[in-house]
């Protein structure tokens, strides 16, 4: 719509209604003058027919005949001819207040309320053809119109209408960038896959060589540091439970000892602690004049549910003089360590040599987290004396068969992918 500041404001079509509405109220006043007219002339009529009976009136008689002639020609102009001094009625200070105030009241409810409607329609429309100029992204400010609205409030379907529809847009070129930018690195997403199948891999293969140097110096144990501490061994010999273990306090280990297990149940019994690994020539019990060799895990896989994978994971931090204990048959052995060897897994002749006294060989793997060595750990009994010891009489134990390897830590995933293939896959 067009607003025509010259005129107040109002369009031209609103000018063509005022005007019209003029020309409306002229007819009307025009009408009421005409009828006045009307009547005077009847009057005149009648006052003429009356003088004519009279004698000694012709004066009279002519100016009447003269006013009548004045009434019919303004009667004779029509309504758009009206003479520039109209017949005017007298009419009262009352009368003329109150047609002034009706049509005041008639042209202020009907405009103010057509003005108001109109402004308001004026400016939603302009709101919204901005918004979506905007979201197009080609919005400019819109230039208000001469006598225009600035400072107008949106209705409220208008506003909700926008918003939805800006938010609408906005979730749109959203997806579309998002998507454009995944396209883009879309080639990364097999190599960012490979890569974590790869660490995953290598950490289920290598995670021993991670964890077993830290549990070297935290205890592999239950038992808290202070809860083992070396004993006298000059003290008189006191008996302890029945349980059998060896304890290392300098390592803060207490573990089980599985006696009485078979070479090819050796693997499996140290799931269950340390086991006494028994070979003809290296076959001896705590107190008796031989060497008594215990064998356990150094590391192991950090998902493995072997609580004593990591047992001896601290064995190579031992010193000669370093106490050990074993309790056997409720007597506690003391032994302090002498010496310690690296070999290799197939030495097993390493353990069997000639002896006269009561000797104690820890065996682990090494280095940490892998099973390429032996570490070997003696130690001599000090506690009892062994002075009166015998040596035990030797036992039927089967013969390591050769090429076969001592005791080793459990086998990597490779390993084990390794031994199923061969078993599974080759005949």
């Amino acid at each position: 719509m067009y607003m025509d500041s010259k005129n107040g404001g109002l369009s031209p079509e609103e000018r063509q209604r005022q005007t019209a509405a003029e020309i409306a109220r002229r007819k009307v006043l025009l009408a009421y003058e005409k009828k006045e007219v009307e009547v005077a002339a009847d009057f005149i009529k009648k006052q003429e027919k009356e003088e004519q009976k009279s004698e000694g009136v012709a004066g009279k008689m002519s100016e009447n005949r003269s006013a009548l002639k004045n009434t019919d020609l303004q009667r004779s102009r029509g309504v758009l001819g009206v003479s520039s001094t109209p017949v005017i009625r007298q009419v009262s200070n009352e009368e003329w207040k109150k047609y002034h105030t009706a049509w005041q009241d008639y042209y202020q409810k009907y405009y103010s309320e057509y003005y108001m409607n109109a402004a308001k329609e004026y400016v939603a429309k302009e709101q919204v053809k901005n918004i979506r100029a905007q979201a197009e992204g080609s919005a400019k400010p819109s230039d208000v119109h001469d006598g225009g609205i600035k400072g107008a409030v949106m209705s409220g379907a208008a506003e909700k209408e926008a918003s939805e529809e800006r938010s609408f847009k906005a979730r749109i070129r959203a997806r579309a960038e998002e998507k454009k930018r995944w396209s883009r690195r879309r080639w990364l997403t097999p190599i960012f896959a490979g890569v974590a199948v790869m660490l995953t891999i290598l950490f289920l293969q290598y995670n021993r060589l991670i964890f077993a140097p830290i549990m070297a110096y935290v205890s592999p144990g239950e038992q808290l540091p202070e809860e083992i501490s070396p004993l006298d061994p000059t003290v008189t010999l006191t008996k302890v439970s029945a349980e059998n273990k060896l304890i290392i306090p300098k390592l803060n280990v207490d573990v089980p000892i599985e006696f009485g297990v078979g070479l090819d149940g050796v693997m499996k019994a140290m799931n269950q602690g340390v086991v006494h690994y028994r070979i003809s020539g290296a076959s001896a019990f705590p107190g008796e004049i031989g060497n008594f060799v215990i064998t356990g895990h150094s590391a192991g896989d950090i998902y493995s549910n072997n609580q004593y994978k990591f047992i001896f994971s601290g064995l190579e931090r031992l010193e000669a003089g370093d106490i050990i204990y074993v309790h056997y048959n409720e007597t506690r052995y003391t032994y302090k360590m002498v010496k310690n060897e690296v070999i290799e897994p197939s030495e097993v002749s390493k353990l069997v040599y000639e002896t006269d006294k009561p000797i104690l060989t820890l065996v682990t793997c090494w280095p940490l987290g892998t099973s390429r060595y032996r570490l070997l750990v003696t130690a001599e009994q000090i506690s009892p004396s062994y002075e009166t010891a015998e040596k035990g009489d030797e036992p039927a134990v089967a013969e390591p068969e050769e090429g076969v390897e001592m005791p080793r830590n459990e086998e990597t995933l490779f390993e084990r992918i390794k031994r199923w293939f061969e078993e599974k896959i080759l005949p």
